[in-house]
């Protein structure tokens, strides 16, 4: 990378960390605190029985030695070990308005790296393609969550090449060996991932996030252009111009839609859909929300 790269790298990392920093207010990292549990329970206090504690809570050792009932008090461990699975591979690189997905996907990693920060969690990362290309350790602190954003940019879509979605988590449950809560971020443009990942999520706490683009959903009416399949390189003629070809687009764009919802749902993984037209905080927040009214009914 030149040093003209680097200054620019820069200055896109800075511009998203100022933007995310005024979306990340305390509703939404309260519905995230909320949302995500702890590794477990952590010794709190021992205080004195009270009627309608419950009993198998008496700590008889202490209640021998004082003479009065006495209960350990434990509370929910609240950090939490977060790890972004980021898919960086050629189809992230495009984008056919101001942002490309990999730059969609590196704006979500900002918000969820700097709400992670605010409860003091542990972020790392996992940047793919087609093969595992890097891995950052989970650390604390500012310096990690920014690291990881421009990591992402840096290699979003710049390593071309196909997706091996299902070699990436096969990976990552072989080396995380401590439950994690995991931001699974990629257009999921791959095949037999699926399997896979139902594994990752008996084991971990993971999260879909699929980005895409509008233009993958409904073309404009162009004329005669061509297409490249940015992972595999083939080119292909379409008239743009002819509604049929737009209806048809649009309708295998559906398709494909509904296929991938189905599938995320069967894994057992909770899911987000990005478009580069939707504001990833209400979206954020409703899902934090949804997750936290479900803790609270199996509670």
């Amino acid at each position: 990378m030149t040093e003209k790269d680097t200054l620019e790298l820069m200055r896109r990392v800075r511009g998203i960390r100022l933007v995310a920093n005024r979306l990340v207010d305390d509703r939404l990292a309260g519905g995230y605190r909320s949302s995500f549990r702890g590794q477990g329970l952590e010794f709190d206090e021992i205080r004195a029985y009270e009627p309608g504690d419950d009993v198998r809570a008496i700590d008889w050792n202490v209640t021998a030695r004082t003479g009065y009932p006495q209960i350990k008090r434990f509370v929910e461990e609240r950090q939490l070990t977060v790890v972004f699975l980021v898919d960086v591979s050629g189809s992230l690189s495009f984008g056919s308005g101001a942002r490309t997905k990999a730059e969609r996907a590196a704006e979500l990693c900002c918000l969820l790296s700097l709400v992670s920060l605010r409860n003091r969690d542990d972020v790392g990362l996992v940047l793919f393609s087609d093969r595992v290309l890097k891995t950052l350790p989970p650390r604390k602190g500012r310096g990690a969550a920014m690291r990881i954003v421009r990591e992402v940019l840096a290699a979003g879509g710049a390593a071309g090449g196909g997706t091996d979605l299902r070699g990436a988590l096969e990976w990552f449950c072989a080396a995380q060996k401590r439950r994690a809560v995991v931001f699974l971020v990629s257009d999921f443009q791959a095949e037999g991932w699926e399997k896979a990942l139902g594994a990752a999520a008996r084991r971990h706490d993971v999260v879909c996030c699929a980005v895409s683009d509008p233009a993958e959903r409904a073309l404009p009416a162009a004329g005669p252009v061509e297409l490249e399949d940015p992972e595999t390189g083939e080119t292909v003629w379409a008239d743009l111009s002819s509604a049929a070809v737009r209806r048809a687009w649009a309708a295998g764009a559906a398709a494909r839609d509904a296929a991938l919802r189905s599938a995320l749902r069967r894994s057992g993984a909770d899911a987000l859909f990005f478009g580069e037209d939707s504001d990833p905080v209400p979206e954020l927040r409703a899902f934090f929300e949804r997750r936290a009214a479900r803790r609270g009914r199996r509670a």
